[in-house]
């Protein structure tokens, strides 16, 4: 099974074949029982925009060094509340506006971001392109860190741009973000598409191939029933507003 195709039923498996993680006494309390069983699978947040901060809002040359984790923050994240919010694995969102010029080449310098936190946090944070790598990571006590792109225009409809993402180790993709992509509807723009185009289907065909998940978050309803029927692989919804 390629890479991260096993992501989306992970958590799920290990608890459903896990006698550790049913109830310990009666008088284990619900927040007791959540703490058990986190300690043993790992919490996987699907979306979190920190890296797209730290360039555009914190700090705008990206410099990673100038924006501590290892202190309370202005903005949502930093390692304390990642760790007392029990997060095992956390899928960092390496957005790029859809206004941007070179898309592709913001996408790269977002996702040099990414790992530059990684690096910057060695004990706390760690790379991770697969399944295993998850449970591996999980297992040192150190969060699994993944990444995602919200949105299928930093590829420029280039399929080898999308391999060479993957390459760089971004294991999720999300088809459009708030506009169309040339092959994709999004659900707050026109319908152009009225869905996947042939060559939207060819990308959802390689994300299979190569394991990279298939993001469903933000696209139109006809572009997530064509993306479901394509699929040979489980997709996600990384994030949605309620």
């Amino acid at each position: 099974m390629h890479v991260l195709k096993q992501v989306p039923i992970l958590v799920l498996s290990l608890i459903a074949l896990s006698p550790n993680l049913m109830p310990a006494s009666a008088q284990e309390t619900l927040t007791q029982r959540i703490e058990r069983i986190l300690s043993r699978v790992p919490l996987i947040d699907g979306h979190n925009d920190l890296p797209g901060q730290i360039r555009d809002i914190q700090t705008p040359e990206g410099d990673v060094g100038l924006y501590d984790l290892r202190q309370a923050t202005s903005g949502d994240t930093d390692i304390p509340r990642l760790r007392q919010g029990l997060v095992g694995a956390q899928f960092w969102s390496v957005h790029v506006n859809v206004e941007d010029p070179a898309p592709a080449k913001q996408q790269l310098e977002q996702i040099d971001i990414a790992h530059r936190i990684f690096e910057t946090y060695p004990d706390e944070l760690e790379f991770a392109g697969s399944a295993s790598d998850i449970q591996r990571v999980f297992g040192a006590g150190k969060i699994a860190s993944l990444l995602g792109i919200e949105g299928g225009h930093v590829i420029e409809n280039s399929l080898g741009a999308l391999r060479a993402f993957y390459r760089t180790g971004v294991r999720y993709m999300g088809l459009t973000h708030f506009s169309n992509t040339d092959w994709a509807d999004s659900s707050t723009d026109e319908v152009v598409s009225d869905g996947l185009s042939p060559f939207g289907e060819e990308v959802v065909r390689e994300m299979n191939r190569m394991g990279m998940l298939v993001d469903l978050a933000h696209t139109s309803p006809a572009t997530m029933s064509d993306a479901l029927n394509l699929a040979e692989a489980p997709v996600i919804f990384s994030h949605a507003g309620a």
